[in-house]
C-alpha cells in the first residue's frame, strides 16, 4: 500500500534528496510466536480484534535514538485531536515523527502509554491507519525545507493563515462566457494582492463560517476587514472587539 505512493511526487523528491527519510516497521517482525501474531480477541468478549501491546512495545524500543530532542509518536485513531495545519507543524518541530496505526477493532489501552499523542483526520471511519498515516506523511514532507521549489506556494495554501485561499485563474481568459476578473489581468501586483485577501475572507465567510470566527480571536485581520465583515452581517465572537478607526488628516 505504501510503495506506490512513497515513489511519486514530492515523497519521492524528498526521500531520494536525502531532506526527509521515511521507514516503514512490519510490527509481525516483532512478535515472539510462530504464527507472527499481533492482534487478539477482546477481554470481556465483543467482535473485532485489537491490538496486541507486545509488538508495539518492542518495536518503539528498537528504534533508533531520536534525531532531535524529542521524538512524537502519534497514534492514529478516530478518538485523536483532528489534524489541522497548525498541528502539522508543530509536528514537525519534532522532526522525528512516528505513526502507529493498525487494521483492526481497536487496540490495547496500554498502547496509549506508549504515545505522545493521538490524531484523528476526521470523523469518519477507515478500514485501515494506512491512508491516514500517507496523508499526514504527505503533510508534513512537503513542508521540509528544500523540498518544494516554491516555499511560497505553500504559505499561502488554505489552512496556512486560518482563512481559505482565494479564487485563482489561468488561461484562457474567456472560456464558455465565463471571464477572468479583469482586475486580475491588469498586472497592478497590489491590487491583485488586495483582490485575493478580500476573495479569500469572503470565501472562508461564504464556506467555513467558524474559520473567520478564530482568525478574528487569532488577531490575523485587520480593523477594515473586521469593519467590512461587519457590515456584511457577520457577528464578533466574544471578547473581539473593533479597534478605533483612524482618523484620515484634513490637508
Amino acid at each position: 500500500m505504501f510503495a506506490g505512493a512513497l515513489d511519486e511526487g514530492l515523497l519521492r523528491v524528498a526521500r531520494e534528496s536525502g531532506r526527509a527519510e521515511i521507514r516503514l516497521m512490519d510490527l509481525r517482525e516483532f512478535t515472539d510466536d510462530p504464527h507472527r501474531t499481533i492482534d487478539d480477541y477482546p477481554f470481556g468478549g465483543g467482535p473485532g480484534m485489537i491490538l496486541k501491546v507486545e509488538p508495539v512495545a518492542r518495536a518503539l524500543d528498537a528504534l533508533p535514538p531520536p534525531l532531535a530532542e524529542r521524538r512524537e509518536v502519534v497514534i492514529l485513531t478516530p478518538q485523536g485531536e483532528t489534524l489541522t495545519q497548525p498541528l502539522v507543524r508543530k509536528l514537525l518541530e519534532a522532526r522525528d515523527v512516528v505513526l502507529l496505526f493498525g487494521r483492526y477493532k481497536g487496540l490495547d489501552e496500554r498502547i496509549r502509554v506508549l504515545a505522545t499523542r493521538e490524531v484523528s483526520l476526521g470523523d469518519f471511519i477507515l478500514s485501515g491507519g494506512e491512508p491516514a498515516a500517507l496523508v499526514l506523511t504527505d503533510a508534513l514532507v512537503r513542508l521540509v525545507p528544500g523540498v518544494m521549489g516554491d516555499i511560497e506556494s505553500a504559505e499561502g495554501d488554505s489552512f496556512e493563515r486560518t482563512l481559505l485561499d482565494s479564487a485563482y485563474y489561468t488561461r484562457p481568459d474567456v472560456f464558455r462566457g465565463l471571464e477572468v476578473p479583469e482586475l486580475l489581468r491588469s498586472g497592478h501586483h497590489g491590487k491583485v494582492a488586495e483582490w485575493r485577501r478580500r476573495d479569500a475572507i469572503e470565501r472562508t465567510l461564504r464556506r467555513r463560517p467558524e474559520l473567520i470566527d478564530r482568525a478574528a480571536r487569532e488577531g490575523s485581520l485587520s480593523g477594515d476587514e473586521l469593519r467590512w465583515l461587519v457590515e456584511r452581517g457577520w457577528t464578533l465572537p466574544e471578547g473581539v472587539n473593533l479597534p478605533p478607526q483612524k482618523r484620515r488628516r484634513r490637508r
